[in-house]
């Protein structure tokens, strides 16, 4: 998650309706199967993890991002989550990768960089912003490569080594107000790139939050056909390490 993207906002992250919204999308893509060690590639203040942790869902988690410097590193580290700027082995049984791919020229690379030092078994979540079409002022301020089509994160997460298990879009109410912003803005080519999320009053947060709340229990489970964020959960085949053992 970037943190350009998190300082836009003003405030305390965990308070915004946006990553209140992803944070429920998250945790019900994830399901209920335990999570004794979460890794979070690209975690940015760690946000999702210390939901994930908070609520039970994770025994533990570690952030993990290049650009922490030491004095954030010991401010932020708990007894339940860590933060660290690189990694030699990923021993986590679930890896986050929430909005981290599309900053890369080769996607496919990075990705497969983490599956080839997981287990085998080990999940994999990650998000993406949807749909080229929507491609605007704020893409060029997070600096992003690319949006994606579920086909096109599938390629992506299937190139890597990972099977897909469940690939869903969110945000899908956002869709069509986000479609009518950017065809706005590329009627006026003189805005300069800048974020769209923005602080919110605390009665658009809370209808914000209970829209999406509703959007997660009833059109999550469903939405394969449009949405502002892409979400891909898949793993690492076993079978990977059975033909070792027969190799």
């Amino acid at each position: 998650m970037d943190l350009k993207e998190e300082n836009a906002i003003s405030g305390d992250p965990s308070a915004h309706w946006y990553y209140i919204s992803k944070g429920r999308a998250i945790k019900a893509l994830l399901g209920r199967q335990p999570i004794e060690e979460l890794l979070d590639v690209g975690a940015g203040s760690g946000v999702f993890s210390k939901m994930l942790v908070d609520e039970g869902c994770a025994a533990k988690a570690t952030c993990l991002d290049p650009n922490y410097a030491d004095e954030f590193i010991g401010k932020r580290r708990t007894d339940k989550v860590a933060y660290v700027r690189n990694i030699d082995a990923v021993e986590a049984d679930t890896v986050l990768m929430i909005d981290v791919i599309e900053h890369v020229d080769d996607d496919v690379a990075l990705l497969r960089d983490y599956v080839r030092r997981a287990e085998p078994g080990t999940r994999f979540l990650i998000s993406v912003p949807a749909f080229q079409s929507l491609w605007s002022s704020h893409d060029e301020f997070l600096e992003r490569r690319r949006r994606y089509r579920l086909s096109d994160l599938r390629d992506t997460v299937e190139a890597s080594g990972l099977t897909p298990l469940r690939m869903r879009y969110f945000f899908g109410l956002l869709f069509p107000a986000a479609a009518v912003m950017r065809l706005a803005e590329k009627n006026n080519q003189n805005d300069a790139p800048t974020s769209q999320l923005k602080s919110a009053p605390d009665w658009l947060n809370k209808s914000l939050i209970a829209l999406h709340k509703l959007e997660c229990a009833a059109l999550l489970p469903l939405n394969k056909l449009a949405g502002v964020t892409a979400f891909c959960l898949a793993e690492k085949p076993r079978a990977l390490a059975q033909d070792k053992k027969a190799a």
